[in-house]
């Protein structure tokens, strides 16, 4: 019975001594702190707002330390930087706003969602501010809305950097009331950013220990030694909602969507057309609704459109058509290219031109192809035999039959004095009824 007993016992302590290690990493792996890394990119678009949100709850549900929100943005609408100013203020997980990479801006709208991180980063060479509002059609504000805009967005900046001082909250105002810009340098100097970070493993080091502000009024010390960094890429439909912010490609949508639809008008009956069409036109609105667009210009397209129609239904030997793409070219610019609309949010102008020509050599091909059907002789019933080449079945003296492909015709020689033999061909001159009047092909 002892030895039983000894040989369970030795058992025992060697298989705590085998899982014993293990247990330590796997406990140790489970007490390392997380970092969600959130990469974002292009102007603020309604894709953006929803991936940050979808970010922090991620964050909470794997009770992330922080979570890390790169920015790269040029600006984009009030409304959505309110929003995700918003989102940050509230989360109970520590955002810090991380501008990079290198080459990287926090630029107009970009520069509040900075100042509205938990703790604010920028990668060297990158830069921050030009805040000054533009309205939603990215042209200058009048003189009192201008007053309103900025003075609620100076209040915004005041109250979030109201921990950085007197100078940071000065540099934030002048931001949006000049469109002042700084390096990333000068953010630092200045207090307006917290790090100066080359990648995200600088910025973690950083970060540990660091103390920072939550919503609730209580504090927290950050813990990000020897974190585990885990990417959260936005989704498909994030990315694809995310391109319906580029104008070159809802120029694009709209030009194939209204083509698609006059196609599917012209040649009813099919429903490829028609669906590409609606579902182009779709996407294009989508696109229009979020971009900064003079609506003015959907007139000038309009009119580009209805003069191509008009050139196929009344040609006037490309007249109209050339007529439609000046008018396309100048809606497309009146509808994107605003004066005032931010760079990035402007068409190519190159990209306008050739689109539009080649939608006018489309229409102008389509006019060339119906004037021909116009003109061509009649191809249907008993007129279409006119000029066919016939075989004689039954000797022409001068009546008798001939034969078309799998038919046969009573038919009689225009002239009476002739005769053609069974097996010799004839060309069919005229149609009476049911009696076809031909003459000899002369044999080579």
């Amino acid at each position: 019975m002892r030895k039983p007993l000894i040989f369970g016992l030795l058992y025992i302590c060697l298989a705590l001594t085998l899982i014993h290690p293990g247990s330590l990493s796997a406990s140790a792996q489970d007490t390392s702190p997380t970092v969600l890394l959130l990469t974002a990119e292009g102007a603020l678009t309604p894709a953006m707002a929803e991936y940050l949100k979808r970010g922090l709850r991620t964050a909470e549900q794997r009770g992330a330390e922080i979570l890390v929100f790169q920015l790269n943005t040029p600006g984009g609408s009030v409304d959505l930087m309110q929003d995700m100013v918003e989102t940050i203020r509230t989360s109970d997980i520590p955002v810090v706003v991380y501008v990079a990479p290198r080459g990287a801006i926090a630029g107009s709208a970009g520069t509040v969602i900075t100042l509205a991180g938990h703790a604010a980063a920028m990668a060297p060479e990158t830069a921050i501010g030009a805040a000054s509002p533009v309205d939603a059609e990215g042209q200058d504000l009048g003189e009192t809305m201008e007053a309103k805009q900025k003075n609620i967005l100076k209040a915004t900046v005041r109250s979030l950097a109201q921990n950085r001082g007197e100078q940071a909250i000065a540099l934030a105002e002048s931001t949006i009331e000049n469109a002042a810009a700084l390096s990333s340098s000068e953010a630092l100097e200045s207090g307006l950013i917290d790090f100066i970070a080359n990648n995200t493993a600088d910025l973690l080091e950083q970060l540990d220990g660091y103390v920072v502000n939550m919503h609730d009024g209580s504090q927290k010390e950050l813990a990000t030694q020897n974190a585990e960094v885990v990417e959260l890429p936005p989704s498909f439909i994030e990315q694809f909602l995310g391109i319906l912010t580029n104008p070159n490609i809802v120029f694009l949508l709209l030009t194939i969507g209204v083509q698609a639809i006059l196609i599917e008008l012209s040649s009813p009956g099919g429903w490829v057309a028609g669906f590409i069409g609606v579902v182009c036109l779709a996407l294009a609105g989508l696109g229009l609704g979020i971009l900064p667009v003079n609506l003015f210009g959907l007139v000038f397209l309009g009119i580009a459109f209805v003069l191509f129609v008009l050139d196929i239904k009344a040609p006037t030997h490309g007249a109209l058509t050339a007529a439609g793409v000046a008018s396309l070219i100048i809606g497309t610019l009146v509808l994107f290219n605003s004066p005032g609309t931010p760079e990035f949010q402007r068409v190519s102008v190159p990209l306008v031109v050739g689109v539009s020509a080649a939608t006018g050599f489309v229409f102008f091909a389509v006019m060339t192809f119906a004037l021909r059907a116009q003109r061509a002789p009649v191809r249907m019933g008993q007129e279409s035999l006119v000029g066919r080449i016939g075989v004689v079945r039954t000797a022409l003296k001068p009546t008798g039959q001939i034969q078309f492909g799998g038919e046969l015709w009573t038919a009689e020689l225009i002239d009476r004095n002739l005769s053609v033999h069974a097996g010799e061909k004839v060309e069919v001159i005229k149609v009476d009824g049911l009696r076809l009047y031909v003459k000899p092909v002369k044999q080579s």
